[in-house]
């Protein structure tokens, strides 16, 4: 049974939807003025992993990304670099989609583009007029908060604590500092569409509303995203939605991954310091960025070191070498056991650490009984399989496929401790330090020799 952490209950409980066995997924896309960080990168992971358990345990999943390409970012870089803004946002939505693929993300089932949806969003802007919730104002249109009786339930905040501190800009004719933009006047250069209300362009917040109407109707099971847009973004979502449509709740799980911080800092495009999605597959491959996002649940803050990518690399590789584990013809290990932890973990709110924790055991069960003669290719099978729910290859390790010698470089390992067993250290040796400069770095471990592959600059 699939249990699952909703933030606007902040409970935990089981997965129901509503029109079993189909899941309807709204992902929140990215703004495309830049190249995609790792910190993109995590979240989607995150939810392409959702997708791939949900589908793997028998539900068919449709999964819709929005991409915001219009926006004051994109009109800023695209005067900056001379193209129109339209260019500029389409080649970063090639670049995005490309690092997704680099990551094994699953390509979404819709890519609404917020400039093709404009029609939808006009029509629902009116409606909120007719229904009292929005007004509109010298060209500008603004959504009445205070008339949506439990705006602030997603954040958990109330009318009264955001109103402290709150002001209304000079240039801005809202009844409320809280009101937000629903329709923003045309200004000269940038993109504008013909309205009722004058021309001009969309809000931010009206954008996924509308697609997620458009492309998934009034109620969905799953709407995700970073944790930085509970607040105003998912928020404003929620009121305008439920606002025009009368059906509540608009979204019934609320998921958010916790963000990836560089330092005490988020990792973010304004703040400068960002890791590109493309340098750390070209570095580590995709497995090991994977199994960096998924050592820790995916609620929880990250924090970036290299320390730790290297480490998550080395991890990869440990799994991808069992995965190409070749025994004999002996007793087949028992791995049952490690497949129902995989579930239970994966069940419990998509606990990825401890169902790669079941994994490594597993891994090691497999090596085990590989040593010992043993028929170990259902076990691999398996292995295979629910890593595979993970997202995780296995048939490459780093940038450089590692399955194909993993054999050889274990009857090296074993040669070599031959060697140490007879006291022959200088062919130990200098078997350790041919396989060093071949790129295989040895480590020898209370848990015996254990392998990886070293990467060079460059490579």
């Amino acid at each position: 049974m699939l249990r699952l952490t909703s933030t606007l209950t902040g409970e935990k409980t089981e997965f129901t939807p509503h029109n079993p066995p189909n899941v309807l997924m709204y992902v929140c896309g990215v703004t495309p003025y830049s190249d995609s960080h790792v910190g993109h990168g995590m979240s989607y992971v995150i939810f392409d992993v959702v997708r791939r358990y949900l589908a793997h345990r028998g539900y068919n999943v449709r999964v819709v990304q929005n991409f915001t390409d219009v926006d004051d970012k994109i009109i800023a870089r695209s005067q900056e670099t001379g193209e129109t803004a339209e260019e500029l946002a389409g080649r970063y939505m090639d670049l995005f989609k490309e690092d997704m693929e680099l990551l094994n993300v699953l390509p979404a089932d819709e890519y609404p583009l917020a400039t093709v949806e404009v029609p939808s969003m006009l029509e629902m802007i009116k409606g909120l007029i007719d229904r009292g919730y929005a007004y509109a104002a010298d060209g500008d249109v603004y959504f009445r908060v205070g008339k949506f009786e439990t705006y602030g339930k997603l954040s958990h905040r109330t009318l009264d604590g955001m109103m402290a501190g709150a002001r209304i800009a000079p240039n801005e004719l809202k009844e409320s500092p809280l009101d937000f933009t629903l329709w923003k006047g045309a200004k000269e250069g940038e993109p504008a569409w013909d309205s009722p209300w004058g021309p001009g362009r969309p809000g931010w917040h009206i954008e996924c509303s509308a697609m997620s109407l458009s492309y998934l109707g009034e109620k969905i099971d799953i709407h995700g995203g970073g944790a930085d847009l509970i607040f105003p973004h998912h928020e404003n979502e929620i009121a305008q939605t439920e606002a025009f449509t009368g059906t509540e709740p608009f979204a019934q799980y609320w998921l958010h991954n916790g963000l990836l911080q560089m330092g005490e800092e988020k990792m973010s495009k304004s703040l400068g310091n960002l890791v590109s999605i493309r340098d750390v597959v070209e570095q580590h491959g995709a497995d090991a960025f994977r199994m960096f996002v998924l050592t820790s649940h995916y609620r929880m803050p990250l924090t970036w070191t290299d320390e730790g990518m290297a480490a998550s690399a080395r991890a990869a590789e440990r799994l991808s070498r069992a995965a190409g584990a070749v025994g004999g013809e002996g007793n087949a290990p028992d791995v049952g056991a490690f497949k129902e932890r995989f579930y239970e973990a994966m069940d419990d709110d998509i606990n990825t650490p401890q169902a790669l924790a079941a994994l490594f055991d597993m891994a090691r069960e497999i090596n085990r009984a590989a040593g010992e003669g043993g028929d170990v290719s259902d076990a691999t099978g398996l292995l295979r399989e629910l890593a595979g729910v993970l997202g995780l290859g296995l048939e490459q390790a780093g940038s450089g496929g590692t399955g194909d010698i993993a054999p050889f470089v274990e009857l090296l390992v074993e040669t070599r401790a031959a060697l140490r067993k007879e006291k022959q250290f200088a062919l130990a040796d200098n078997l350790r330090d041919r396989l060093a400069e071949l790129g295989v770095v040895l480590e020898d471990t209370p848990r015996g020799t254990e392998w990886r592959i070293e990467r060079r600059g460059g490579e």
